[in-house]
């Protein structure tokens, strides 16, 4: 996400917004859209979501790709929860009533979803990985956790590459996976050559940091400034609009 987003947004308005206010608004957002009660809090929140992924030119296809999945598990929720939840049968099949009150709580759960992946696609989707993680760490985030979040979003490009060469070995060798004993075992040798082959990969990476002096930290040569010209807009209009879902969701 981070690379796709942030190399297609190169010179919006709202990359040049200092990424630790940026980092702090979406989590504050995702606080008050959590504890929001009601439908309108979220649905402000996705308001000001959609505003913010315009500002920083999010294409509507790449938005509607982020939010398709998280729409699919909330379509499946609003078709189970109400079956389950108490109060009056809006639709009765025997003993069990599709309720009212159950597809109301599955519609401002989905609503609370669609605005914290909105606000985090429009607001930390758009840093490249480099720049989130410089601002995490100014932020005192466990610089281990830092590491981890650089390394893991580096290198699932190359694990990914490891499995889909192995996959091809397999259909060159004739496999063709169904539901029998075969199947299951093969998978299985799959996933363990996949993380033999990571394990070797990660101990020849430590190698080479090593050999170019890593000693547990990565050395920080540019730092952040805030800017009242630029910054304090968007703190201004983030913290009118965190006052506005807390106003609204707990009225």
């Amino acid at each position: 996400m981070f690379d796709r987003l942030s190399s297609s947004n190169q010179q919006t308005w709202m990359r040049r917004v200092d990424p630790r206010l940026r980092i702090v608004v979406t989590v504050l957002l995702a606080v008050a859209v959590v504890a929001a009660k009601g439908v309108w809090g979220p649905a402000l929140a996705i308001g000001a979501g959609l505003v913010a992924a315009a500002a920083s030119r999010v294409s509507s296809g790449e938005l509607w790709r982020r939010l398709l999945p998280l729409n699919v598990v909330m379509l499946l929720l609003a078709m189970v929860m109400p079956w389950s939840a108490n109060g009056p049968a809006l639709v009765r099949l025997g003993p069990w009533g599709y309720s009212r009150e159950g597809l109301q709580l599955a519609a401002i759960i989905a609503l609370k979803g669609n605005a914290i992946v909105l606000a985090v696609v429009a607001l930390v989707g758009t840093m490249e990985i480099t720049t989130l993680a410089h601002a995490l760490r100014h932020l005192h985030v466990p610089e281990k956790a830092v590491h981890l979040l650089l390394l893991t979003v580096r290198y699932l490009g190359v694990l990914h590459r490891q499995y889909h060469s192995l996959r091809l070995a397999m259909k060159a060798r004739g496999f063709r996976p169904g539901m029998n004993r075969h199947t299951y075992r093969t998978m299985g040798y799959l996933v363990g050559m996949l993380l033999v082959r990571s394990l070797d990969r990660a101990e020849r990476i430590v190698a080479a940091m090593k050999c170019r002096g890593f000693r547990g930290h990565f050395y920080l040569l540019d730092h952040f400034a805030f800017s009242a010209a630029r910054d304090l807009p968007f703190a201004t209009a983030s913290l009118a609009v965190l006052a506005s879902v807390v106003w609204v969701g707990w009225r």
